[in-house]
């Protein structure tokens, strides 16, 4: 069997069973699902053949039953874009949108990921990790930055698990619920500053857009739930030459993982125009909030078109 590799044209994806995989088993599912049906209205109205398909343990048999030709991936968190799904399809030989499987599991996994921005001079926040609880509450005095800190389980998304901890007590509560989810711990310096995003589509930088949560930072509920006060800003009001940086380092952190399709990283620009990037989402959400989607209508890619644009970036990595 000769594997395709992808790489269609639109004639040739109008003539192919698109499968929108979408909802999942991680702690992010219900931003999955709101992702996944997004997309598969904007690709219907486009005139092409979509299938739902709810990812569970009987994926290949549902992928098999519904002939599926090509996925489009809308799954998030664990199992979703970590490597696992997309090891899977690489095995079954279907293409698939967005990155594979080396720069899924780099982009998923907090402290990989920043290892791989240290190497490449990418510029981010002073961290320690901890493979437990135990281990991340026994260094609470020693860490080498003071409070506050911020504390993350390496590979969960949407900023489940995240709290920024001012005091010790506060730290000792939050490494007892981070330790709850995926991966180790992660023990990051907190840097203040303006909350940007940098969106990047096929090795392009879109732009900047700015965040300002009316929440201490812009977590789940500021992302996904309706009448928190957030406003977004885009093009991000920063002086050019703050806008051009975050630009440049997004695309570099896109490039330096390896990601295909698009990107959003996550980004804070400090009172004195220095520039942190914290970590890079390589399957961004596509849902009514999500800011890939926002900073791509700034640039007149309105939300179809763009999953269309992601749709014919499908192929086979590895």
């Amino acid at each position: 069997m000769t594997p395709n590799r992808g790489a269609f044209t639109k004639d040739e994806l109008k003539q192919k069973r698109v499968g929108v995989l979408l909802g999942g088993m991680s702690a992010e599912r219900d931003v999955s699902l709101r992702t996944g049906e997004a997309v598969s209205g904007a690709l219907r109205g486009l005139g092409y053949d979509v299938v739902e398909i709810d990812v569970g343990r009987d994926l290949p048999a549902r992928l098999a039953a519904e002939k599926v030709d090509v996925a489009w991936l809308a799954v998030h968190g664990r199992y979703g874009e970590d490597g696992c799904l997309q090891g899977l399809l690489e095995s079954l030989f279907i293409p698939y949108t967005g990155s594979g499987v080396l720069a899924s599991a780099l982009g998923m996994d907090k402290v990989y990921a920043k290892q791989v921005y240290v190497a490449h001079g990418i510029p981010t926040p002073a961290y320690r990790s901890f493979k437990d609880a135990a281990s991340a509450l026994a260094a609470a005095d020693s860490l080498p930055f003071p409070f506050p800190v911020v504390v993350k389980p390496s590979r969960e998304g949407s900023s489940v698990g995240v709290h920024i901890c001012k005091t010790r007590d506060a730290y000792e509560a939050a490494v007892t619920d981070a330790a709850k989810y995926a991966g180790t711990l992660l023990v990051e310096q907190f840097v203040k500053g303006r909350e940007v995003q940098g969106g990047v589509l096929d090795d392009e930088a879109l732009g900047v857009i700015e965040v300002r949560a009316a929440r201490e930072f812009y977590d789940y509920d500021a992302k996904y739930k309706a009448g928190t006060g957030t406003q977004y800003l885009f093009p991000a009001p920063l002086p050019p030459d703050q806008y051009a940086r975050v630009n440049e380092v997004c695309l570099a952190a896109h490039q330096a993982l390896g990601c295909s399709g698009g990107s959003r990283s996550d980004v804070i620009v400090t009172d004195g125009g220095d520039v942190f990037l914290l970590e890079t989402n390589t399957l961004p959400g596509m849902t009514a909030s999500s800011l890939l989607p926002k900073i791509a209508a700034g640039r007149g890619i309105d939300f179809p078109a763009l999953c269309e644009r992601l749709l014919l970036g499908a192929c086979l990595k590895a």
